[in-house]
């Protein structure tokens, strides 16, 4: 009965010890649902895209402006849809959802991605189009790999996926659409997917 008792009281201090550290109340319902809004962005880009006339998309054109509206819309929606799963779930489990820990995460994760939102700012303004998806891709995996140190170990691989994705969509930089489905839609899907059935399906 002692026995029982002693591993209850260390399990009960792993689990203390990993909640201190580690934000668990990521949502993998919400990585799925952010990747079918991707694979829907990049739907509607094609059909943008297909229909463009000339041969050369400049910042003026109507296709350039409706391609940075649908990626908003899809970086909006995807945002409030973790938002609104990682709340729930944090309140079902009785977490607090801002705390030292979340705090450090999310610091970690915006260093990597707000400098590559800055660097495609800068390649759109030189006109240097057939890299802004591979930077993103990259920078996206790169700040999952750096928020991973705070949460759960598969987002570490999810960013070392996305990462690769984006060095080889470098070299084949006429296939940045399919790259950035595969990376932001298809990915995110399969890592949320896992992490749903590991995590939050109880």
């Amino acid at each position: 009965m002692e026995n029982k008792n002693y591993l209850d009281d260390l399990k009960d201090i792993k689990n203390l010890m990993s909640k201190s550290t580690q934000f668990i109340s990521l949502s993998g319902l919400a990585g799925v649902l952010a990747g079918i809004y991707a694979l829907i962005g990049a739907f509607i880009a094609n059909m943008l895209l297909n229909k463009h006339t000339s041969y050369y998309i400049t910042l003026e054109s109507t296709t350039f402006k409706y391609i940075v509206v649908t990626a908003v819309s899809v970086l909006i929606l995807s945002l409030l849809t973790a938002a609104i799963l990682t709340i729930s779930k944090a309140k079902r489990e009785n977490e607090t959802i801002w705390n030292a820990t979340s705090k450090r995460m999310l610091t970690n994760f915006m260093i990597p991605l707000v400098t590559g939102g800055v660097f495609a700012l800068l390649l759109i303004k030189n006109e240097i189009y057939g890299l802004i998806a591979p930077v993103t891709l990259i920078f996206y995996g790169l700040s999952c790999v750096n928020a991973s140190k705070y949460t759960f170990r598969d987002v570490r691989y999810l960013g070392i996926t996305i990462t690769i994705l984006g060095l080889i969509a470098t070299e084949f930089s006429g296939y940045a659409l399919e790259f950035w489905a595969l990376g932001f839609g298809v990915c995110h899907i399969l890592y949320g997917s896992m992490m749903y059935f590991k995590y939050d399906r109880k």
